[in-house]
């Protein structure tokens, strides 16, 4: 075998070589990584399946209970209406619908980083695994009622005691997290439950049209 003959002009990179080289590589990074986070919220379809299977266990569960949802039924009869006014209780409201439902993983956004998958409805299921509100004023007569959606509203309110109550009058919209200014909403249409993503114009008209003069919000 014939040895391997080089001239010896072999080197490593220089100081200088190696700055210019992580130098041309930061610039890449910050430039690709913006548009590739602007360019997705790739979980937004997650949770739009997330609250259509919400809205249709609220329908199962409503054809059922002779037309009503959770919180029109006592807990003696497996609904949640105790709970209708109790501090910090929307994840209540979901935990009566858990045969509905089945697993409480669909009751996270994926993109909400302050939730957490729960394993189970029992042990330690709180508002902590939830990221969707629920609208108690909310009934399967009124099609255009609020039923439930993503929970990071802002407006000219509060919650208080995990409670928003808006009327017509007030200033309500999303916040930039998660969806970029845009969340999704499902009404409470009897015939088939509707799901709609909106921006915060669109959340206003909604409340503005819900065909409630207050719109009582269980926030998780």
């Amino acid at each position: 075998m014939k040895p391997i003959v080089t001239n010896g002009r072999s080197r490593g990179l220089t100081l200088i070589e190696v700055i210019v080289v992580i130098a041309v590589v930061v610039v890449l990074v910050g430039v690709i990584l913006p548009a590739f986070l602007q360019s997705g919220h790739h979980d937004g379809p997650y949770c739009s399946n997330n609250l259509k299977q919400i809205g249709l266990s609220f329908r199962i569960f409503a054809n059922d209970n002779d037309n009503k949802l959770p919180w029109e039924i006592s807990t003696n009869d497996g609904g949640s209406r105790e709970y209708r006014y109790a501090p910090n209780s929307a994840f209540r409201h979901f935990q009566v619908m858990s045969n509905e439902l089945s697993t409480p993983k669909i009751l996270v956004c994926p993109e909400d980083r302050k939730r957490v998958w729960s394993t189970n409805w029992v042990t330690g299921f709180d508002n902590q695994n939830v990221s969707y509100f629920v609208g108690l004023n909310a009934s399967e007569t009124n099609a255009n009622s609020i039923l439930s959606g993503d929970r990071y509203l802002t407006g000219n309110r509060q919650p208080t005691n995990g409670f928003l109550e808006l009327t017509s009058r007030d200033t309500i919209g999303w916040t930039k997290r998660y969806h970029d200014y845009h969340g999704y909403v499902v009404f409470g249409d009897g015939s088939a439950q509707r799901l709609e993503r909106l921006d915060s114009a669109g959340l206003q008209r909604a409340v503005r049209e819900s065909g409630v003069a207050t719109n009582r919000l269980a926030i998780p």
